[in-house]
């Protein structure tokens, strides 16, 4: 039996993969002990994600060659518009942290370089581009996630960040993306290469950067 194209994409991201999904913030997430301030940075540089992500929807849905897929992107970015959004203003509370200070937070250079590769692959209107991308954001995050104990946390601002990223609902659309780039990744291959590696980096770099407020 052959390698999956997104097992060889993931294998070639290597160590920065490995780096990230066993990385400090995510046993500190397991265990609760993820310092306040480090969970605030980290937040409020992820909520700036949103914008660019639902472009990058917007235009893998756009680039789809299929209805079926287009529903599956539509129904990913309603939850992404509604729960997701609010458990980044329920934590933004528990946390205290204000709108002055989530507006005024300069992004890290990961958060812009991330900001920025969401942008560059929804330009290219390649499906492949968009879905490589895609598989980095979503898959890396289902990866750490599922390997995380019980009982979860008591604070919900860990628990619940825990289970967006592994739910049945979103196994099936991490499923779903994988399969999509197994089937079209191979004749971009090129392109999938260079937008998934670049897209793993900035993951680490992301991860690395929420605890500089420690620094």
């Amino acid at each position: 039996m052959s390698e999956r194209f997104t097992d060889s994409l993931r294998q070639a991201s290597e160590p920065s993969w490995s780096r990230a999904t066993g990385h400090r913030l995510v046993t500190q997430l397991f265990d609760g002990s993820v310092p306040d301030k480090v969970m605030a940075s980290y937040l409020i540089q992820d909520h700036r994600f949103l914008d660019s992500f639902l472009i990058l929807l917007g235009a893998a849905m756009a680039s789809a060659d299929s209805f079926e897929a287009r529903i599956r992107f539509g129904q990913f970015t309603g939850m992404v518009s509604g729960e997701e959004n609010t458990y980044f203003l329920r934590s933004f509370e528990a946390l205290g942290v204000s709108e002055r200070e989530r507006r005024d937070a300069p992004d890290t250079e990961p958060t812009a370089g991330f900001k920025a590769i969401m942008r560059e692959a929804a330009a290219t209107r390649s499906y492949v581009a968009a879905l490589a991308v895609l598989n980095v954001a979503e898959w890396l995050y289902l990866d750490w996630a599922m390997k995380a104990p019980q009982p979860l946390p008591e604070n919900f601002v860990h628990a619940e960040w825990i289970t967006l990223h592994d739910n049945p609902d979103f196994r099936d659309f991490v499923a779903f993306l994988r399969a999509e780039l197994d089937r079209v990744g191979p004749s971009e291959a090129e392109v999938a290469r260079d937008f998934f590696l670049r897209a793993v980096a900035l993951e680490l770099a992301f991860f690395d950067a929420a605890y500089e407020v420690e620094a």
